[in-house]
């Protein structure tokens, strides 16, 4: 074996019972080297590296040879396993607000990481916790280790457990779609940092992720997984300029493509309009003082969504996006005027308020946090209508439920199951079945597809771009992808820190972007050129 190689797998198959999900694997990696794991949700990424470290539940079977700075990793105790898992091998899991204790400090965390590896205590130990929050870019590192996960952005929270897989100089670091869900800056960022480190300190990198785009910048070689097994490896160059697999082209051509229908000429009014929105934020009194400004989330905006129009809402986390969405659909307080097809939905009140209500839906961004785990799909779909519409009885709901099941790409026999018996991508089409049941007017979609692969995103645009042509629905499209807000929008409407920066058509804004901040925005997103479509 080479001496510069760190991990080495040969032949790794993994089997929960009689299913195997990973099927003779064979992935290394050297010092100082990035090596990247592509596919699509299921294909075996994750489960691999977790079986590779003995991270799997205890029913789970591995077999094969498994190599780590020359030690059999089979042959490993519980303790030698510690002492390597936190210390020679740091691992960064996808989602960070998981992964950290909720109940424990920033600096609480970091230390118990330096206290089993190290022995570090006390004052060396709050130190050497700062040293590693200052090494990841955090600013403020001093009053970050007294900040709890959830007082964090996702960015924040990012960089704090990538501080906790480099407290103890790794020799391998294995990050886990470590971007998923950031701003495409903090991506940047994030990135820009791991490459950082791995040049500093000599690491070898195991990068899990779909992100195509972001596998292309920063991975040395690539490995292709398809339903557990290696369909392709090799450079980076290689398998992006010349792929020889058939699910690698698939996966290279998963990228969102296309516009959305043109809009018709002028409307007599737009269906959803604001005057001057603003939204505030009271601030905790303090004991006997005055009681401190208010915090401005919003500051005052106006705009117009005409029917069958996508407005495209962007900007980097706080910036205001998600609190504008509810804001204008009656979910948040706030000030000015609300327009909703000629009436003030800003002065509407109690039952008024809820019959409107059905004119008007939202989509979460995670749909397993949205979707109650204990009610099958056809409650799940069906909750909404029972309640706006009292008057239908058991056999229409029915037919209304298959008639929206088929209509988002679901077989209509599957009212009987439960969310988590579906994918990522299916469990999203729940969710918008759900919304238009009740045969909205206006949708707003709150990063719908910012954890789906590309290809599903892909077919989860299509879908979108489908039902508005056939229903006339008005979307408010919140989304930190560009390429995907391109896909969607007619018109985008730029947000910072709660105020816009610009607004306009969507290609204009996007070629031709006025604001510094959006210019940011657009290189870091690296867009690609879009064709011209032909077909009109």
């Amino acid at each position: 074996m080479n001496t510069e190689r760190l991990l080495e797998l040969r032949g790794l198959c993994i089997d929960f019972g009689d299913r195997r999900v990973v099927s003779h694997l064979d992935l290394s990696v050297a010092r100082g080297e990035t090596v990247a794991v592509v596919g699509e949700s299921g294909s075996g990424k994750s489960v691999s590296a977790l079986g590779a470290l003995d991270l799997l539940p205890s029913g789970a079977r591995i077999t094969g040879e498994r190599e780590f700075e020359g030690r059999d990793l089979a042959r490993l105790d519980k303790r030698q396993w510690s002492a390597l898992r936190g210390g020679r091998i740091g691992f960064i899991f996808q989602e960070p607000m998981t992964s950290l204790n909720p109940l424990h400090t920033v600096g609480q965390q970091i230390g118990e990481s330096l206290r089993l590896h190290q022995g570090l205590r006390g004052s060396s130990a709050r130190t050497r916790s700062r040293e590693l929050l200052e090494s990841v870019k955090l600013p403020r590192a001093e009053a970050l280790l007294r900040a709890r996960p959830h007082q964090l952005s996702g960015g924040q929270r990012q960089r704090v457990m990538i501080a906790m897989a480099i407290a103890n100089d790794p020799a391998l670091l294995i990050a886990d779609e470590p971007t998923t869900a950031l701003d495409v800056t903090v991506q940047r960022d994030i990135l820009a940092l791991l490459d950082e480190l791995r040049r500093v300190h000599h690491m070898g990198l195991l990068l899990i992720s779909h992100d195509l785009n972001l596998v292309r910048r920063h991975a040395d070689r690539v490995v292709v997984m398809h339903r557990g097994a290696a369909v392709e490896s090799g450079s980076t160059q290689a398998v992006f300029t010349s792929p020889r697999a058939d699910y690698t082209r698939h996966l290279l051509a998963a990228v969102p493509d296309g516009r959305p229908q043109p809009l018709p000429g002028a409307v007599s009014q737009p269906r959803l309009a604001a005057r001057e929105l603003g939204v505030e934020f009271a601030r905790p009194r303090p004991l006997l003082r005055p009681r401190p400004t208010a915090f401005v989330a919003l500051e005052p905006l106006s705009l117009a969504v005409a029917p069958g129009e996508t407005l495209g809402i962007v900007g980097e986390s706080g910036s205001g996006k998600s609190t504008l969405a509810n804001a204008l659909i009656r979910l948040l307080p706030s000030r000015g005027e609300i327009d909703f097809e000629g009436q003030r939905l800003d002065r509407l009140t109690g039952n008024a308020l809820r019959r409107r209500r059905r004119d008007f839906q939202i989509v979460f961004q995670d749909p397993y946090g949205s979707l109650s785990p204990r009610m099958p799909v056809a409650d799940l779909v069906s909750e909404g209508l029972r309640f706006h519409h009292p008057e239908l009885d058991r056999k229409a709901i029915d037919e209304r439920i298959r008639s929206v099941l088929r209509e988002v790409g679901l077989p209509a026999d599957c009212g009987d199951r439960y969310p988590h018996e579906f994918s990522g991508g299916q469990r999203q089409r729940i969710a918008i079945a759900r919304a238009l049941v009740l045969k909205p007017k206006l949708l707003v979609l709150d990063e719908p597809t910012s954890a789906l692969d590309r290809t599903v995103q892909k077919q989860l645009i299509t879908l979108l771009r489908e039902v508005q042509s056939r229903h006339g629905i008005s979307y408010l499209f919140i989304s930190h992808d560009l390429a995907v807000v391109r896909a969607m929008a007619h018109r985008i409407l730029v947000l910072k820190e709660g105020r816009v920066i610009e607004t306009g058509p969507c290609e204009q804004l996007l070629s031709s972007p006025q604001s510094e901040y959006t210019r940011t925005l657009v290189e870091a997103a690296e867009l690609t050129p879009v064709a011209p479509d032909l077909s009109r």
